[in-house]
């Protein structure tokens, strides 16, 4: 097989990112429109990674966030985007470059992006293959919210990321 000089694998990688990245940035500006939300699963150790040790404790490995209802200080650059959200109940700062995200989904409209962590993997666009996903990264468990079961027990690890519910932090 011929080598390849020009590392497609990377440019398109790289493209599909900029796609996270400006759906983020329109977000930042203007909301979330219509019945959009993001689930964003991410690895908690990556570089650049910023998450409290509590946080980083609850989820060692990876971490779901979903930009649903309420959220603030949304902050885009080209290389990371960093939010204010509540786990339950705490404040929390996150600052997530775009290189440890793993996945991105938005299920209004059953639309997702993979990314593979090995390095100098590609992305693979994942809307046809949201069937295939765990359940636990792509919709939240109904008993979910804002990180503690409805049972007052924390969420307890499953074979994906935990989701985290914010639902009714959304700014109305």
């Amino acid at each position: 097989m011929a080598t390849d000089h020009i590392r497609y694998d990377v440019l398109a990688r790289d493209a599909l990112r900029g796609v996270l990245r400006q759906v983020l940035t329109d977000a930042a500006e203007h909301g979330l429109p219509g019945d959009h939300h993001f689930y964003i699963t991410f690895l908690s150790k990556a570089e650049g990674v910023k998450i409290s040790p509590r946080l980083l404790s609850q989820y060692p490995e990876e971490m779901t966030i979903i930009l649903q209802h309420q959220f603030w200080d949304l902050v885009v650059t080209p290389d990371r985007f960093e939010v204010g959200l509540s786990f339950g109940g705490v404040p929390e700062r996150l600052v997530v470059p775009f290189s440890a995200i793993k996945s991105f989904l938005d299920p209004s409209v059953q639309f997702g992006l993979q990314f593979e962590t090995a390095d100098g993997a590609s992305a693979v666009p994942a809307a046809d293959q949201v069937e295939a996903q765990p359940p636990a990264t792509i919709a939240p468990p109904p008993a979910v919210e804002s990180g503690v079961a409805a049972d007052d027990e924390p969420a307890k690890p499953s074979e994906g990321a935990e989701v985290v519910r914010l639902d009714r932090f959304r700014k109305k």
